[in-house]
């Protein structure tokens, strides 16, 4: 059995991962085949829109411990850290393509800030969210303690991280560090909606939009005002826009390639 699920349809590439017994925690099979698979995303030109999700109860319980206990095949935390979740992260954040995290369950430790690390969080209303690295004398990886901060401010992140807090959906949803909680009922139709509709939407300047997001985290003012000239000139030349600015004019709804 696959650790992960992948299909791809309608544009839309949905990665699932597929480890339930152990609440989808990560081993180093599953994390190279997650990076593997966005690489794939990231080069296919047919996804416009990547959907990562897990099966059964848990989004993902973060790191399987039986991996970093056992006497054989035992990684250690820096090769785990350096061959598995930064490269995992910073996948996610440089693919020119919008990611949502389907967070379907409990997510934890680095399966917490993994799904943090998407562009677009939702939650079902049911699920929950974990920093339990405290718990067990250990720091927040997979860029928690960068996102986290930056999502919910200095203080509550502080507490979430230092207390090992489960936050349920709602309550994520509230302080800003996730875009939205669904009903259970609903949360499959929902993020089928969204993938669907980012999946149609201009594709080169949603990853401009990426890019710019992800320089306002380390730019000053200056910086990110050029750095938005040089994307607006770059995002007015594409198909799209071009497309997009058409369709405003002839008061119609616009059909977008991706271009």
């Amino acid at each position: 059995m696959s650790s992960i699920n992948f299909k791809i349809e309608n544009g839309v590439a949905q990665i699932t991962l597929n480890r339930p017994e152990v609440f989808n925690s990560f081993n180093r099979e599953m994390a190279l085949n997650l990076q593997s698979i966005l690489d794939q995303c990231e080069s296919d030109k047919t996804v416009r829109a990547i959907v990562l999700t897990g099966i059964g109860k848990a989004f993902c319980a973060g790191q399987d411990l039986k991996e970093v206990t056992s006497k054989e095949n035992n990684p250690g935390f820096e090769k785990i850290i350096k061959e598995h979740y930064n490269p995992i992260v910073l996948k996610i954040r440089n693919i020119e393509k919008p990611i949502i995290a389907a967070v379907n369950g409990v997510a934890a430790g680095a399966g917490a800030n993994i799904a943090l690390a998407c562009d677009i969080v939702v939650a079902r209303e049911s699920s929950s969210f974990i920093q339990a690295f405290s718990l067990i004398g250990l720091i927040p990886d997979s860029g928690g303690t960068y996102f986290l901060p930056r999502l919910i401010g200095f203080q509550k992140a502080s507490a979430l991280t230092m207390l090992g807090d489960k936050i349920m959906a709602k309550d994520a949803e509230a302080m800003g560090m996730i875009y939205k909680c669904v009903n259970d009922e609903e949360f499959n139709g929902e993020i089928s909606r969204l993938a669907l509709k980012l999946a149609n939407m201009p594709t080169k300047g949603l990853g401009m939009i990426k890019k710019a997001l992800n320089k306002s985290l380390t730019n000053d003012l200056d910086q990110q005002l050029n750095l938005e000239l040089q994307l607006q000139v770059a995002a007015a030349q594409t198909e799209d826009s071009q497309e997009g600015v058409k369709a405003f004019v002839e008061k119609r709804q616009p059909k977008f390639t991706g271009n």
